[in-house]
Formats: structure tokens, C-alpha cells, sequence
């Protein structure tokens, strides 16, 4: 078996059919969202980043005929986002990304586990920060599916050349998170799927439902104890499906009054907020005060 050291959660992808109605519902929870950036593949995204080095990848299809030809050349990224529209709708969460300095052996790991998604994917983008300052973004991915589980999918992502912009003011936000600590999966077997998510970070799990990373953890829990623990749908069977994140906040209080201003849809799960999942949103988000 080829070793390797736990991954830290990069990023997560957020499918929307429109990124204006991303913006506009990522904005009223109190987010900062980034310029839009666009992939040479037909896809396309609007970033929110946090302090802690991970961000939200609300990603849309700028352009179809693009992604279908990507699609038609092996790009897995492309590929699996149109399964997951075509399955589960244009609206939710595809895909937990892991931070990565070898995209090469982490390939090559998935290929020996018999649990490759497919060919790596190079690729290079413009990124603009709120001035509109611009620089190029490089990445590096290795894609990672079990044949089962076609609502969900993971990728370790190497960033090859990070923009030398100040990403302060888009880490600004107001509803004052600062990062991920949390994601939350639901599956109709957790325990099987524990095996998928420990190949992907790196990690052999040593809880049967959840994954310790470097900097978050990621849950597996079954329809009936997500529901009762955040009072969120479960949804259809699965045999695995993310469905919540949960997000570092300096005070819930001051979240509770924003959402409220903005008549936003929320309830309290303990001393946690849960906002279920709309349109531009893709997921449960649950704001939890972490001093």
C-alpha cells in the first residue's frame, strides 16, 4: 500500500444552476462572495473563502456545449458534476475536496484501492479579487468514486501556482465565520462508506462514522440521526449523499439577527443555527460559535 499523510479539507463543491442566484442567497446569509471565475471546461464558480484556508466552490455550467465536449475528452470533473445534476437536480452538494502537495500519489493510491474516478485533470484559471486584481490559480487534481455511490464524490486538489493576491477582504464575511469544522454526510450504511472517505484524505478512520482531518471533521450519519440531531430532511436512500456543513462563527448571536433582518429561514439544533438547504445554497448550513 502506497503511504501517505492525512489530507486537510481544501474545498467543497456546491452544483447551482445559477451563480447570480448563488450570489444573491450567499450574500443575504452574511457571506462575501468572490468575483466569478471561469474554468476552460465550461464550468463556472463564485468562491467564498475563509480565514482558515478553505472556501465554498458554488460551481454552475457556463457553458453547455464546452462541458459536453469536456466530458466527451475523459474530464471526470465534468463529468461527475452532470451526473450529479442529472440525478439529484441543479441545486446541492457533489463533492468534499481534499488539500494535497502529491496529486501524482494520490492517484496513483486510488488506482491500487480499485476506487480511481478516472484520469487526472490539470487545469489553470484567472482569479480576481474585489479590486479586480488579477492572477492565475493552477491545479492539479486526482478524482476518487465508489461505482455505488454516484451521489457524491471526492477529489484531492494540488494547487500548482496560488495567485499572489490578498484574499483579506473576501474573507471579510458578516456574519463573521472564519472557517469549516464540519461536514456532514448521510448514508444508508455509514460505516461502508467511512472506507471511501478515509482512501481519499489519507486517513484510516477509526471511528466507524467519522473522519478526523487536520482541520475538520467528516460525519457519516444515517437518515434517521441526521434528522433528529439537525432537524434537516434526510432525503432519499443513498449510499452516501453530503448534505451538511457546518461553519465556525464568532458569535451566533449576531448571525441570529442578520438572518433575521434578511428573513432568512432558520432553527436552533442545541446552541447551533441550521438554515436548510435553497436554492444557491446547496446544503444545510449550520453556524456554530467557536470563541
Amino acid at each position: 500500500m502506497i503511504e501517505t499523510s492525512t489530507h486537510p479539507l481544501d474545498h467543497l463543491v456546491l452544483p447551482t444552476l445559477s451563480l447570480e442566484i448563488a450570489r444573491q442567497r450567499l450574500s443575504s446569509l452574511g457571506f462575501v462572495v468572490a468575483p466569478t471565475g471561469i474554468h476552460p471546461f465550461g464550468t463556472e464558480n463564485a468562491c467564498v473563502f475563509f480565514a482558515d484556508g478553505t472556501y465554498l466552490e458554488p460551481l454552475a455550467v457556463g457553458d453547455e456545449k464546452t462541458a459536453g465536449h469536456a466530458i466527451g475528452e475523459g474530464n471526470v470533473f465534468v463529468a461527475r458534476d452532470r451526473l450529479y445534476r442529472n440525478k439529484l437536480g441543479d441545486e446541492g452538494f457533489s463533492a468534499v475536496v481534499f488539500g494535497t502537495a502529491d496529486a501524482d500519489a494520490d492517484h496513483a493510491r486510488y488506482v491500487e484501492a480499485g476506487l480511481s474516478a478516472g484520469d487526472m485533470l490539470s487545469f489553470s484559471r484567472a482569479f480576481t479579487d474585489t479590486e479586480g486584481k488579477s492572477d492565475t490559480a493552477s491545479f492539479k487534481l486526482a478524482f476518487v468514486a465508489d461505482r455505488k455511490a454516484t451521489d457524491a464524490f471526492l477529489f484531492a486538489c494540488q494547487r500548482i501556482n496560488a495567485p499572489k493576491i490578498d484574499r483579506t477582504a473576501l474573507q471579510a464575511h458578516a456574519n463573521g465565520v472564519t472557517g469549516i469544522v464540519e461536514i456532514v454526510a448521510v448514508s444508508d450504511r455509514p460505516s461502508s462508506q467511512a472506507g471511501l472517505v478515509s482512501t481519499a484524505a489519507g486517513k484510516v478512520a477509526k471511528d466507524g462514522d467519522k473522519v478526523e482531518l487536520p482541520n475538520a471533521t467528516l460525519t457519516i450519519l444515517t437518515p434517521d440521526s441526521i434528522a433528529s440531531r439537525f432537524d434537516i430532511p434526510a432525503g432519499g436512500a443513498s449510499d452516501l449523499r453530503f448534505a451538511a456543513i457546518v461553519l465556525s462563527t464568532r458569535s451566533t448571536a449576531d448571525v441570529a439577527h442578520l438572518l433575521a433582518a434578511n428573513a432568512i429561514e432558520h432553527n436552533m439544533s442545541g446552541d447551533d443555527i441550521v438554515v436548510p438547504p435553497a436554492p444557491g445554497q446547496g446544503a444545510a448550513v449550520i453556524f456554530r460559535e467557536i470563541p
